[in-house]
C-alpha cells in the first residue's frame, strides 16, 4: 500500500514548469561559484558595439547640417556631442542589461548572454557602470552648455538620461509597453541630430530635419530587428514590445519601411546636394538586412540583420555629411 500511495503521489504531483522571466521581481541569485566572472571581453560585448553606429550617425548628419549655416566646423563642440551620444548609447545598453537581468527577461535570450542574466557580474556592478557612462554624458553635455551658453540644454540632457533609464528601468518601463521605437525615434533621431546642429549653428535648417527623420527611422529599424529576434522570449517574459504587439509579419513590413524611407529622403536631398545620391550605396548593406528579416529561419540570423542595419545608418550619415559640406 505504501508503494502504491507513493506512486500515486508521484503520478499526480505538480508538473515541472519551464522557467519564465518575471518582469515584476528579480530572480533568486544562483551560486556565484558556478559561474565564471565576467572578462574584459564580456564587458565590451555588453556595451553592444553593433549599436554604437547609431550614436555616431546623428552627429555626422547634425554637423553637416550645421555647416550649411555657419560654413565652418566647430570640431570641439562636435566631438563633445559625439561623447554625449556614444556615452548615452553605452549607458542605456548597460542599464538595459541590469534592468532586464534582474527582471528575468534575459534568462532565455537568443542573442549574446548578458552580464546580469548570466550572473557573470553582480547587478550592482552593472548598474554602477551604466551610471558612470550617464555621468560622462552629463559632464560632456555640461561642457557644451557652458561653451554655447544654451542653459536650457541642461533640461534636455536630463530628459535624455531619464528616457535612457526608464526604457527598461523603473516599475513601468516604457520599453515593455510598445513605446521603445517612439522614444528611439525622438531621442536618437530628432533630439540627437537637431541638438548637434543647434549647438553649432544656433539654427535648424530644413536639411537637419530631413536628416533627423532619416536617422531616427534607421535607429528604429535596428530596434525592430532586435525585438523580432527576441519576440518569443519577450512574449514569455511579459515584455510587450511593439513587435510582440503587432506580430512578425507586420514587424517585417515596418522594418522594410523604416529602412527604405531614409533613401527616399536622400533622393530628395540629392536634388539640391548631388553627392547625396551616394547615400544609395548604403543599400548594399540595407537590402541584405531586409532580405534576412523576411527569410530568416533561426532568430540568431537577425543578429546579422541588426549589424547590417547599424552599418547602413553610419554609412548613410557619412554620405549626407559629405553632401552637405561638399
Amino acid at each position: 500500500m505504501a508503494g502504491t500511495s507513493s506512486k500515486k503521489r508521484k503520478a499526480h504531483g505538480p508538473k515541472k514548469q519551464p522557467p519564465r522571466g518575471n518582469p515584476q521581481k528579480a530572480h533568486a541569485p544562483r551560486d556565484p561559484r558556478a559561474v565564471a566572472k565576467a572578462t574584459f571581453g564580456d564587458w565590451v560585448g555588453a556595451a553592444r558595439l553593433r549599436t554604437l553606429p547609431l550614436a555616431i550617425t546623428p552627429i555626422l548628419v547634425g554637423t553637416g547640417a550645421a555647416m550649411l549655416v555657419v560654413d565652418e566646423l566647430h570640431w570641439v563642440i562636435a566631438l563633445f556631442c559625439l561623447i554625449v551620444s556614444v556615452s548615452l548609447q553605452i549607458g542605456v545598453n548597460y542599464a538595459n542589461d541590469y534592468s532586464d537581468g534582474i527582471r528575468g527577461t534575459d534568462d532565455h535570450r537568443v542573442g549574446p548572454a548578458r552580464l546580469t542574466a548570466s550572473r557573470k557580474a553582480k547587478p550592482r556592478t552593472v548598474l554602477v557602470v551604466a551610471l558612470v557612462f550617464f555621468a560622462i554624458a552629463a559632464l560632456a553635455g555640461l561642457a557644451i552648455t557652458i561653451r554655447t551658453q544654451q542653459w536650457w540644454f541642461l533640461a534636455v540632457g536630463a530628459v535624455c538620461i531619464l528616457a535612457a533609464w526608464f526604457y527598461t528601468g523603473g516599475k513601468r518601463p516604457y520599453g515593455y509597453y510598445g513605446l521603445g521605437e517612439l522614444f528611439v525615434f525622438v531621442f536618437f533621431g530628432l533630439v540627437a541630430t537637431l541638438g548637434t546642429t543647434w549647438v553649432q549653428a544656433f539654427a535648424l535648417p530644413q536639411e537637419a530635419w530631413f536628416g533627423a527623420v532619416a536617422v531616427g527611422l534607421l535607429a528604429c529599424a535596428v530596434l525592430l530587428a532586435n525585438n523580432l529576434r527576441d519576440i518569443d522570449q519577450d512574449r514569455e517574459a511579459g515584455k510587450r514590445t511593439l513587435t510582440v504587439l503587432i506580430g512578425r509579419t507586420a514587424t517585417r513590413w515596418l522594418f522594410t519601411v523604416f529602412v527604405l524611407v531614409p533613401f527616399v529622403l536622400a533622393g530628395f536631398l540629392a536634388l539640391f546636394y548631388p553627392i547625396a545620391w551616394l547615400a544609395l550605396l548604403a543599400l548594399l548593406a540595407a537590402l541584405p538586412a531586409i532580405l534576412i528579416v523576411w527569410t530568416y529561419r533561426e532568430p540568431k540570423e537577425l543578429v546579422v540583420a541588426l549589424g547590417l542595419t547599424s552599418l547602413t545608418s553610419v554609412a548613410y550619415g557619412g554620405f549626407l555629411l559629405w553632401a552637405f559640406i561638399g
